[in-house]
């Protein structure tokens, strides 16, 4: 079987300055990471062969990651949110402001902390779609131009 020996004849950088002094690619087609790390070369050179070091992986994760986690997996459908709607709150994280509220006060155990906090959020996010509701019925309607007689052109809208 053939394979390929491209990663064991040089790494990314040596190929990709091969090719620029070739003129098989021209200076303005270079990468947009070669002048990084043509600027900042990286201590150990990147080979194929070079064993991964053995770092041990530190835990990341949040206090509000296991109630997160556990609310999304008991509401997987109930709630869709808009990932583009940066000013509003998601559900989840209304859940986990109540949820940390309740739990800051310590007067319950944590599943009756979890049940409590996710009848709050039905309340609070009725709420939310009531004053929604309000606010698009109280916007006046669009008014039109009277036209007296005369007929309304576009410019004279604009200038007013």
């Amino acid at each position: 079987m053939a394979h390929s020996r491209l990663e064991k004849i040089g790494t990314i950088v040596t190929r990709t300055q091969g090719l620029l002094r070739s003129g098989a690619m021209k200076w303005d087609d270079r990468p947009l990471w070669y002048d990084v790390v043509t600027a900042f070369p990286p201590k150990e050179e990147p080979r194929y062969d070079r064993p991964a070091p053995n770092v041990a992986v530190r835990p990341i994760f949040y206090a509000e990651d296991k109630v997160r986690a556990k609310f999304q997996s008991s509401n997987r459908t109930q709630y869709i949110s808009n990932m583009s709607d940066l000013r509003n709150k998601t559900p989840t994280q209304h859940f986990i402001e109540i949820h940390q509220k309740l739990a800051g006060q310590g007067a319950l155990d944590s599943e009756r902390v979890f049940e409590t906090a996710q009848e709050l959020l039905e309340q609070k996010l009725g709420e939310l779609r009531q004053e929604k509701s309000a606010a698009i019925n109280i916007l006046p309607a669009p008014q039109q131009p009277e036209a007296k007689g005369k007929t309304v052109q576009l410019q004279d809208i604009f200038k007013e």
